[in-house]
Parts: structure tokens; sequence; C-alpha cells
């Protein structure tokens, strides 16, 4: 199903799979193309491109979110995963990687709540994806969008990040 937009209101319509190698790569060109429109950061782009090809959202999510864990994991040597590896990271006083100074209570604040938001979208997004069945947890093509570009917002979060030092 695609929701068309426009008008007054929205509808859903319904899409045919893909058939052929050449349609399929044509939707992932243009769901390629509206994510760049949105300027999803290129590592999300790079860990579900196989996934966006086959036209395959839930995939593509469980892949984007991935890719988030692994930045971190690059970032800091770490080798946990989940919520382990958001504490670690994003959590403590100093944080492993901190997305601000944090010398005022807002900056802390944001702090914590950036540690909330990357556990909330694994939780919400990787975990699910990785254990239930693709056919009872529905992905459409907006709500892939629309996480791709949380994901992607994430991202560019953690590449500005910095390593505070340890007293």
């Amino acid at each position: 199903m695609r929701r068309a937009r426009g008008g007054r209101g929205s509808s859903l319509t319904a899409i045919k799979a893909a058939q052929t190698l050449p349609e399929a790569q044509r939707r992932a060109r243009d769901l390629r193309t509206d994510l760049e429109g949105r300027g999803v950061h290129p590592d999300v782009l790079k860990f579900c491109r196989a996934e966006l090809l086959a036209d395959n959202y839930f995939h593509a999510v469980q892949e984007a979110v991935k890719s988030v864990a692994e930045k971190m994991r690059t970032r800091t040597g770490l080798s946990d995963d989940g919520a382990t590896l958001v504490d670690r990271v994003l959590g403590g006083d100093p944080p492993l990687l901190a997305i601000n100074p944090r010398s005022t209570t807002s900056e802390r604040s944001e702090q914590s709540g950036f540690a909330n938001l990357v556990r909330g979208t694994f939780g919400m997004f990787r975990n699910p994806t990785a254990h239930e069945a693709r056919i009872h947890w529905a992905m459409s093509k907006e709500d892939a969008e629309d996480l791709l570009t949380i994901v992607s917002l994430i991202h560019r979060r953690l590449d500005k990040a910095h390593m505070p030092p340890r007293v």
C-alpha cells in the first residue's frame, strides 16, 4: 500500500510488487532520491542499500538501525549492543561520546534525551524486526523514510560527538 499525498487528506492505494529487476531498481532509485532529498546520512544508505533495492522496508529499517550500533562501537572500541551499548557510550559522567559540551543543565538534558532517542530507536525498530516475523510487523514506505531520517539524525549527531577527557 502507498499513501497518496496532496490535496485534502490522503488515501491508500495498492502497489504491485516489482516483477522485474529493472522495475525494482527504478523503485530503489526513487526511494533513494526521496531519502537524498531529505538529506539522509550516507551511512544509512550504505547499510541498507541491498534491502532498498529489493523494496524490503522491514529489513532496510533493521539494517539502518544496526548501523547506529556499529558506529558507536567503532567510535568507542566497545563490543556491547542495544541499551547496554547506549548507556555505556552516551550515559555516565562524562559519557564516552558527548554531543555537546554538557556545561549547562540544558546541554546535559539534551545528552540524556539523545541517549533516550537512540535507546528508543533500538527498542522500537531494531528489536522487533529482529524477533518478529515480517508478516506480523508492517513497514510502509512512508514509515521507512521517516525512520531512516531519524537514524540519519542520530548518525549526524554521533559524527559530531566528541570524547570528553576522562578524569
